[in-house]
């Protein structure tokens, strides 16, 4: 087993390998080189001083700022459809990020009783987006979801209300109890509603990610406007046929993706995200851009 970082506080990082968790300090090159080692990376380690120290880090496949952590597998979108009112852009911001990053996005819907979820069903599986409806008086989909986990590294978010906690707890029963014992066992009790902590379960591994709700895009993930059409999987069979090259696909003529739009092809909601967060995107000064 390659160890791996599931915390970091203060200086110190935690690392699981076969032996159990060790608890490590970063060699100074990183500093130097301005390099934090995040939650999810992949670590080789040494012995220096008679402590254990964090030699190199392996090449990540994606790595977010906010939440900080690194090698994401599955990214679990969570929306109610009602209780809070669903908000496609949020959706839609989320999962862009998560395409831009390699990130496998998969919408859960909550709340399945209370509002029928046919319309974000249709809009999110055209566009190639797994979608999972929850219902506990059943269990349907909690099953769905831990298979999803299985041999991947996963993080849920989602705004308040819709019922994030609830469903991870009844994916992982004894989770509030597991993240505890966790948080104990590093010493660090106080710090657990800031750091991002990975644990095991259900087959793979789960990011418990405070505060990764409701989503400011431009911290978590900067996407240039030209872009943000690779961000929409659904775009993709139009490219190479607007009239034009380098189509924004906004108010061009001969725009394959407006047609398909206009045909019925593509989601309204889902093409009203990708104008909006273009146009919010030509609007971020050089300086506030993250990557």
């Amino acid at each position: 087993m390659q160890p791996y970082i599931i915390k970091g506080i203060g200086g110190f990082y935690y690392v699981q390998t076969e032996q159990g968790v060790l608890e490590c300090k970063a060699k100074g090159i990183f500093r130097k080189k301005k390099i934090t080692p995040l939650a999810g990376d992949k670590v080789c380690l040494e012995i220096e001083n008679g402590g254990n120290v964090i030699a190199e880090i392996l090449p990540r496949k994606n790595f977010m700022i906010r939440p900080p952590i690194a090698n994401l597998d599955v990214l679990f979108i969570v929306s109610s459809t009602t209780q809070p009112t669903p908000s496609t852009l949020i959706i839609d911001k989320m999962s862009a990020i998560a395409v831009d990053k390699g990130i496998q996005p998969a919408l859960v819907i909550t709340k399945g009783d209370l509002r029928d979820s046919a319309e974000l069903h249709e809009a999110y599986r055209a566009a190639g987006i797994p979608v999972i409806c929850i219902d506990y008086a059943t269990g349907q989909g909690i099953e769905e979801v831990r298979e999803m986990i299985r041999g991947r590294l996963c993080a849920f978010c989602g705004n308040s209300g819709v019922g994030k906690s609830t469903l991870l707890n009844a994916v992982v029963p004894g989770l509030a109890q597991q993240t505890a014992d966790i948080s104990q066992k590093l010493g660090r009790g106080k710090h657990t509603t800031r750091e991002v902590t990975i644990f095991e379960a259900c087959g793979g591994l789960i990011a418990d990610t405070p505060g990764f709700a409701s989503l400011d895009t431009l911290k978590a993930c900067y996407i240039p406007p030209e872009n943000l059409e690779f961000a929409f999987p659904e775009f993709k069979p139009y490219f190479g046929e607007c009239k034009f090259t380098g189509c924004s696909h906004r108010t061009e003529t001969g725009c394959a993706v407006r047609e398909a739009l206009q045909n019925g092809e593509l989601s309204q909601s889902r093409y009203q995200s990708y104008v909006t967060m273009y146009e919010e995107a030509q609007q971020i000064n050089e300086w506030e851009r993250k990557k």
